[in-house]
């Protein structure tokens, strides 16, 4: 059996860190993705245990399976600017804070909300470079015409995400002075922005969050995320698979998949059931660059397993939905665990086990 664990222990150590980098700010958990592989349910169950009840997800059946699993009173933020009728309705019959990115998704929501002769909460979105969604920061006129001609939505928050370097020159912190004019716009109309607040792990472990009231963190309780040197951080997650079957190769034979490998000594060969269409070597490209290009193409020449407390390299390139590792110096047998580092987010048919 193929299985993906999850140690409590890592992800606690995570969380400690996100909460001291937040400082006072309060903490959206993100989500989205599955919880990034992880579980939607599993991952906010973990962390509601850890004092954290403030979601946001980025799809309908997220939010759906949180209600479903108990999280009545939980706040819940769909991450989507979302303007069609029918996905707005199920999120009003969710109790989900929506977002507005649009003049055309705020009018929508309104709409929504006036048919049921209720009043809908809703974030609004800024976009301060990262061009996923929401009004443009420079473009105050246009977010201000939410503030004005929504009387069936409440507006209880104002919010952007950051990424890095851009090609414009625009770093990070000039998008965080851009989406503070914005909300200083705001202030200045006479408008109450709400809760104040940077999505993103990026923004939580390179930015300064002076003058913020909460930040988003998802990916980085993985610690899978754009990292800091002496963050501190701990990736959490691994596979483990039994191996399927041993053979012995002579010297000189080549094996692998699509680049042959030819052997340099009779080789002890173990074939494990898994592979990179099951998320094994994939990882998140994070950094760009000719020099991140070629670290990122020397591990994939290295990646190793473990057997107990042996460490076993892979041969070659890892296959389709097979792999073969070296263990002519290791003791093991057909059967034996065998673990390695996978991504959460891009594991494929492994069962989910928290430790």
């Amino acid at each position: 059996m193929k299985r993906l664990i999850l140690e409590e222990k890592s992800l606690r150590h995570n969380l400690d860190i996100v909460k001291e980098k937040a400082g006072s700010c309060r903490i959206w958990a993100d989500l989205s993705g599955d919880a990034d592989g992880v579980g939607v349910v599993a991952m906010a169950r973990f962390l509601r245990a850890q004092g954290i009840g403030r979601f946001a997800v980025s799809e309908v059946g997220e939010a759906q399976a949180l209600r479903k699993a108990g999280f009545v009173d939980e706040d819940i933020l769909m991450l989507r600017s979302i303007a069609q009728r029918e996905t707005l309705d199920a999120l009003l019959d969710l109790n989900v804070i929506c977002t507005i990115g649009s003049l055309d998704a705020g009018l929508a929501l309104n709409t929504a909300a006036e048919a049921r002769s209720t009043v809908a909460e809703a974030q609004v979105q800024v976009d301060a470079g990262l061009g996923f969604g929401g009004f443009l920061a420079g473009e105050p006129e246009k977010l201000l015409s939410v503030y004005r001609n929504l009387p069936c939505v409440a507006l209880s928050g104002l919010y952007t995400q950051v990424n890095g370097a851009r090609p414009d020159g625009r770093d990070a912190a000039g998008q965080l002075e851009a989406f503070r004019q914005m909300v200083a716009a705001v202030g200045q109309a006479g408008f109450e922005p709400g809760e104040v607040y940077v999505g993103g792990s990026f923004a939580l472990l390179h930015c300064p969050l002076d003058g913020m009231d909460a930040v988003r963190a998802g990916s980085v309780l993985l610690g899978r995320c754009r990292r800091v040197r002496g963050d501190g951080l701990i990736r959490v997650g691994y596979g483990e698979a039994p191996i399927q079957e041993i053979r012995w190769f002579p010297k000189g034979r080549t094996v692998g998949y699509e680049t042959l490998v030819t052997l340099r000594r009779n080789t002890r060969v173990a074939v494990l059931p898994v592979g990179y269409q099951n998320g094994l070597g994939i990882s998140r490209s994070r950094d760009p660059g000719l020099w991140a290009a070629l670290r990122r193409w020397w591990r994939g020449r290295h990646i190793t397993v473990r057997i107990g407390e042996q460490k076993a390299r892979i041969i070659g390139r890892i296959g389709a939905a097979e792999t073969l590792v070296d263990v002519t110096d290791l003791k093991c047998a057909p059967g034996d665990p065998v673990r390695f580092d996978i991504d959460p987010m891009f594991a494929r048919d492994f069962s989910i086990t928290f430790s």
